[in-house]
């Protein structure tokens, strides 16, 4: 049994004007504090009295009321008017120390755009450079924009990378180990240099790194043994206090042969190659090294120069670090105006967090093969409560593979196109009109379109809210909830007519219903937000006409009557973030695509809804139990004519959803159930088919204690999967590419017989919340497991549970209270490392809560009245 601890951590209802984000304004912040001996212990105060700068700038940090204390702005404000004196005396040669570095920082507004401060920091971190007296080898050099040379350190051996030894090292061949606590009370030197450290991270990584041909470097396979890079942000290395996260995937094709995410026997998550093939020559590209700190409406921008090698095959890896306190974030990468990849953060730790993705990019081949302008949006806020920067590294990998890639000849945005001006291009929806004016190219054989679309804000929960008629149900208790119904579709639309739609998956970002369920292992597509396909090439007898035509992105829910049916809306809650693009394939430069209109068999959905109430004595709503049930079809066919010869060409979506919701105890208590499920089918031109089902049961509970002092507790279960089978040729890369003959020879029989791949994978985790304002006082625990499946499809194309199919991998692994207790992987039927198991951490996971309501997405604010246990509203 784990017993609650506690640590003075405030919990800070802050004004919610967060940038866009998983959680946007409504969010639990967590801090992981690490328990030392039986006794436990609190971190010092706040509320003793400020007699250095030292404490002065602690208290400050640590709460919005230190920063009102005159002691403690009489203190901070002398120290900086006279660190600024000294600095404005000798404004070319002045170096502070990390003392008045802390200060300096802290009042970094104050000095933004003024030349000398710039000078200063840079000063103060060349200092820092000579000082720790880095072994900093010539492997890769790159620029940072200020001028200033920075190289990663790369050891070699033999001329190759030795992936041992990736990590930022000394002249006495010591790494740069994490600052580690092992009581709650620190003394105040070490106190003051920690909090030194993390400040400095967020000036210290203002600028950008941009990637230039002078970046890449040429290596075997070998060195690629993979691989997190070694670079000079403030990296944390793994282990026992820096908090490994990682979401579970299949292996992802690189030169060294199948990478994975794996458990080492220290319990730290490490990207390796679990199965390693003949060396192939690559080359690798420093995209970006950049640390978001105050980075909302200011992205990343830098030059993308290709490498020169020969490649077929693109692979990126994204390696985040981040200490302190900090939302969730979501970001989104560019070439140009173009998405090419939506990811979010997880959720920093006081000790520090680390995470590693690796993604196949082939895909955007017609992007890799010319010059681009590459845009890194990842909006954050930092102030004294929300400390932590996510300092980032981006590096691409080129290489040939065997098999045959056929990537797209052109792709056209359809977003908000802001690149020129170097900002994001996302549209976010119902504010922005989605649409593009485009012209295509007049001999293309196919088209496929992309969305990618996630709700933010009132929109995250979207799956939890209630019909429209119930919004007002729990008002005099819990306040308005969110509504539109749990039902979501995100449409495309040609020249104003549907020609597709998606069903968006439930994505759960890593603070999302009680963040506890998300330490270490993400929620599922969490690090890598899964995009659609929708085939248009029934389109093309009308798009290559030469004309302009008009592409429009459109999110519906829907509107009940009350009773037992509803039709669509044309509105939603804000904020949904969404774009578009669209991938060609073209005929040779003199031919003509034609053939007449398509054929649109668009019925209406079939939308079926229920509500039903239930009072107590007094005539107050108790419960309520409501169902959103929808189907839908569509088919949009043509006999197209090609330089190949002319087909009918059709695309069929045919789909299904059920939701069930209920809530009790007068709105404290919620449970929702639903289902998706669908399929898509290209027939006729180039085969494409999609097999996809999204089940999710969601039970939580915020309870506002009958104390009278706000105490609080929140818990959750959430039981939830993803499956999908493809087969033929979709845009995006199957999963089957690691498990070809030349790199896995074990799986070489099976892969020859297979058409498609299939993921099948269940999260199931619980996790609990108590709070105490008053005391600023909390504690949490968090238990989440994962079963994962990837396999082949059968020659049938019949999906899982077929004959032919053959299980490629699997993982099994779980976490309770930021440990992993049990980790099992196995790689076409081999065991693969050998299995974890490991007792749970003692340490809780300690969280301060912004709006319990809005965390569990049920609408703005805190409760109107008591939601106490015994189900009653208290007047």
């Amino acid at each position: 049994m784990i017993t609650h601890l506690y640590s003075d951590l405030p919990l800070s209802f802050l004004e919610l004007n967060s940038p866009p984000s998983p959680t946007f304004q409504t969010r639990l912040i967590l801090s992981s504090m690490n328990m030392g001996s039986n006794n436990g212990g609190a971190r010092q105060s706040s509320s003793h009295p400020a007699t250095t700068v030292a404490e002065a700038l602690e208290i400050a940090r640590d709460s919005e009321d230190g920063t009102q204390d005159p002691t403690v702005g009489n203190l901070l404000e002398t120290a900086i008017a006279e660190i600024w004196a000294r600095i404005q005396a000798r404004p070319t040669s002045y170096v502070m120390n990390r003392e008045e570095f802390a200060v300096f920082n802290y009042f970094q507004h104050r000095f933004e755009g003024v030349q000398v401060a710039s000078s200063a920091r840079k000063r103060y971190w060349d200092s820092l450079e000579t000082t720790n007296d880095h072994q900093l080898q010539p492997q890769r050099r790159f620029d940072m924009e200020s001028g200033e040379d920075h190289k990663l350190l790369d050891s070699v051996k033999n001329g190759h990378l030795n992936k041992d030894e990736l990590f930022l090292g000394r002249s006495d061949g010591t790494g740069f180990e994490p600052r580690r606590t092992s009581k709650m009370i620190w003394d105040r030197p070490l106190l003051l240099s920690f909090a030194t450290c993390c400040i400095g991270l967020l000036w210290i990584f203002s600028d950008c790194v941009v990637a230039s041909h002078g970046d890449q470097h040429e290596i075997t396979s070998a060195s690629l043994d993979l691989a997190r890079n070694a670079a000079r942000t403030p990296a944390a290395t793994p282990s026992s206090a820096v908090l490994e996260c990682f979401q579970v995937y299949q292996p992802v094709l690189f030169p060294s042969g199948a990478v994975d995410e794996t458990v080492t026997s220290d319990g730290s998550e490490n990207t390796t190659t679990i199965a390693p093939t003949t060396p192939a020559t690559s080359c690798e590209v420093l995209l970006m090294e950049h640390s978001f700190g105050f980075s909302y409406g200011i992205p990343f921008v830098g030059d993308y120069t290709p490498p020169n090698c020969n490649f077929n095959r693109v692979v990126m890896n994204f390696t985040v670090t981040s200490q302190g306190r900090q939302f969730d974030r979501l970001a989104l990468m560019y070439f140009g105006d173009t998405e090419v990849w939506r990811t979010s953060t997880a959720e920093p730790t006081v000790n520090g967090i680390r995470w590693e993705y690796i993604k196949d990019m082939t895909e955007y081949m017609y992007f890799w093969n010319s010059t681009q302008k590459l845009i890194f949006d990842l909006g954050n806020l930092i102030d004294s409560t929300y400390t932590a920067p996510f300092n980032t590294t981006l590096t691409a990998t080129f290489f040939t593979a065997h098999e045959t890639v056929n990537p797209a000849s052109l792709i056209i945005p359809i977003s908000a196109r802001k690149g020129n001006a170097s900002a994001a291009s996302v549209f976010e929806l119902p504010s922005d009109n989605a649409t593009n004016t485009v012209s295509f190219p007049r001999n293309v054989n196919r088209a496929i379109f992309s969305v990618s679309a996630c709700g933010q804000a009132d929109e995250e929960f979207w799956w939890s809210n209630v019909l429209e008629s119930n919004i007002d149900t729990f008002v005099p208790v819990a306040g308005t909830l969110y509504g539109y119904s749990p039902f979501r579709e995100v449409q495309v639309l040609i020249d104003g007519q549907l020609a597709g739609v998606q069903w968006p998956f439930p994505v759960i970002f890593t603070g999302g219903v009680v963040p506890g369920l998300w330490r270490p292992i993400v929620g599922i597509d969490a690090f890598d937000l899964r995009e659609h396909e929708i085939d248009i090439t029934p389109w093309l007898s009308v798009l290559c006409d030469g004309n302009e035509h008009t592409f429009e992105i459109r999110v519906a829910g829907v509107l009940d009557d009350g009773e037992n049916s509803g039709t669509l809306t044309e509105t939603v809650g804000s904020s949904w973030y969404v774009t578009g693009k669209i991938f060609l394939w073209q005929d040779d430069e003199n031919a003509t695509t034609t053939g007449p209109n398509p054929t649109l068999l668009l019925p209406p959905p079939t939308i079926a809804v229920s509500q039903s109430l239930t009072q107590n004595s007094t005539g107050a709503n108790e419960s309520l139990a409501y169902t959103a049930n929808v189907s839908r079809s569509l088919t949009i066919s043509t006999l197209l004519t090609t330089q190949n010869g002319t087909s009918l060409v059709a695309w069929t979506q045919s789909l299904a959803v059920t939701n069930y919701g209920l809530f009790t105890a007068f709105g404290a208590v919620q449970e929702n159930n639903q289902t998706t499920t669908g399929t898509d089918l290209s027939t006729g031109g180039t085969f494409y088919k999609a097999a996809y089902s999204y089940p999710l049961w969601a039970n939580s509970s915020y309870i506002v204690l009958p104390s009278g002092d706000g105490n609080f507790t929140l818990d959750a279960s959430v039981i939830r999967g993803l499956h999908l089978s493809t087969q033929g040729s979709p845009v995006f890369p199957t999963g089957l590419q690691p498990f070809s003959s030349s790199f896995i020879p074990a799986s070489a029989p099976l892969v020859s017989k297979l058409s498609g791949s299939s993921l099948v994978t269940t999260q199931n985790g619980t996790a609990h919340y108590s709070g105490s304002p008053a005391t600023g006082t909390s504690s949490g625990f968090g238990s989440t497991g994962q079963e994962f499946w990837f396999s082949g499809v059968g020659g049938d194309g019949t999906g899982a549970g077929d004959d032919d199919d053959a299980e490629l991998y699997y993982r099994s692994v779980q976490a309770v209270n930021t440990t992993i207790v049990r980790d099992y992987e196995r790689l076409v039927g081999v065991e693969v490392g050998g299995p974890i198991e490991g007792l749970p951490s003692e340490s809780q996971v300690v969280m301060g809560v912004v709006s319990p309501k809005e965390v569990l997405g049920r609408g703005p604010g805190v409760a109107r009245e008591l939601l106490v246990q015994s189900g009653g509203g208290q007047n």
